[in-house]
């Protein structure tokens, strides 16, 4: 099961996002999936800097939503104590998407001017979406409608993320280019598969000896193995 983790922060002293229905129509999506089993959806709201830390390491979620009002090169826009703006830098985000980057797969950061955050997550987090400049909250909800109808189809990152664009277009919004996707192809599980049985075939594999026969005398010039190289997955 892939648990999806929502944050949603919009400070009061900044600009009002429709954050409540972009949250309601990524449900809405994973709903109507063929395969809604598979997936489970967790919401937090008004979050703050302690609030990020503790539902990562509460959830451990396969993928991180960060819907927000905006980001920008200082850093990640959260709430404070009073529920104003408090950035996060691009640098603490690296570090601490590091720490769960064997359970992340997928971090979408639905908020203006967040390349520079997605950048720094990508360092250790293989699917990393951004946006380049400001996004309205129209483009932002269709591209997340996008997104998250071809995740329910069962289609990979990058290929919801090329359907989360097209669905910008598709409402004749001119922001499809603002979404920004750093992605690192990962192995296929057939691909792991045979890369396994090959390695366990060349560890198990018998060794040769070589030997030179005088007479009735056969004389041992040592053994050539065959070394299997084992690769650890993340």
């Amino acid at each position: 099961m892939k648990k999806i983790l929502i944050l949603s922060a919009n400070p009061k002293n900044s600009s009002k996002s429709r954050l409540d229905e972009e949250v309601r129509e990524i449900q809405g999506a994973l709903k109507r999936a063929k395969n809604r089993e598979q997936f489970e959806i967790v919401t937090e709201w008004a979050v703050r800097i302690d609030d990020l830390r503790r539902a990562l390491l509460d959830h451990q979620p396969t993928i991180v939503h960060c819907a927000g009002n905006r980001s920008g090169y200082d850093g990640l826009v959260l709430e404070n104590q009073t529920g104003e703006a408090q950035l996060v830098s691009s640098q603490s985000l690296a570090r601490l998407f590091q720490s769960f980057q064997e359970k992340i797969e997928c971090v979408v950061l639905n908020a203006c001017y967040s390349e520079a955050q997605a950048e720094a997550i990508y360092q250790h987090i293989n699917c990393v979406i951004g946006m380049n400049q400001a996004i309205g909250d129209e483009a932002a909800i269709a591209f997340a409608v996008g997104f998250y109808d071809a995740l329910g189809a069962g289609y990979s990152y990058n290929h919801c993320y090329d359907i989360g664009c097209a669905s910008v277009d598709l409402e004749g919004i001119p922001e499809s280019t603002t979404p920004v996707l750093k992605f690192r192809p990962q192995p296929s599980q057939e691909e792991n598969k045979q890369e396994n049985q090959a390695n366990q075939e060349s560890i198990t594999q018998p060794h040769n000896s070589i030997t030179q026969t005088f007479g009735n005398d056969s004389i041992g010039f040592g053994s050539i193995g065959s070394a299997g190289n084992i690769n650890i997955q993340r």
